[in-house]
């Protein structure tokens, strides 16, 4: 597979790429788990087939001291003990977050609910933003058909 267009060169994408960036680090720099983040980033990747954030996410997710039985069970984390409720909670926001056009109500009152029972204000904010912007990271990717495995963690910091 051949990457159509380089967002990280192309003037115009680059500058919207960078913009990404810098929403990606206020989340980062915000109470949200670090951990809850990547698996969040891991499951809206593997929904959106985007075989470089899946990639990139995995690995940086290991670098960072996550098992590999949590990661191999993302995909399938209801039926995983794995996960702790608030984590549960998160990959549900994830998923319907991620899948609005597949209901006509979008994100249900009950996951927002439990979510936010798990998770304060700020801690809300940052699921929902690292939310959005993987899903146009996602989007970028797929749409550009940029390849996954060749991530090295720590590739962009």
């Amino acid at each position: 597979m051949q990457t159509r267009l380089d967002h990280l060169t192309n003037p115009v994408a680059a500058k919207a790429v960078q913009g990404l960036v810098s929403a990606g680090k206020a989340v980062a720099e915000s109470t949200l788990p670090a951990a809850t983040g990547e698996l969040v980033l891991l499951r809206v990747s593997q929904i959106n087939g985007c075989g470089f954030c899946i990639d990139m996410h995995t690995k940086e997710a290991t670098a960072a001291g996550e098992t590999p039985a949590r990661l191999h069970l993302v995909a399938a984390w209801r039926d995983a003990t794995v996960f702790t409720d608030a984590e549960r909670a998160a990959l549900a926001l994830a998923e319907e977050g991620t899948r609005i056009a597949d209901a006509a109500e979008g994100v249900s009152d009950e996951v927002w609910a439990n979510a936010a029972k798990h998770y304060d204000e700020e801690q809300l904010g940052a699921l929902v933003s690292v939310i959005a912007i993987i899903n146009a990271f996602n989007r970028l990717n797929v749409i550009t058909q940029r390849p996954g495995g060749d991530y090295r963690p720590g590739q962009f910091d």
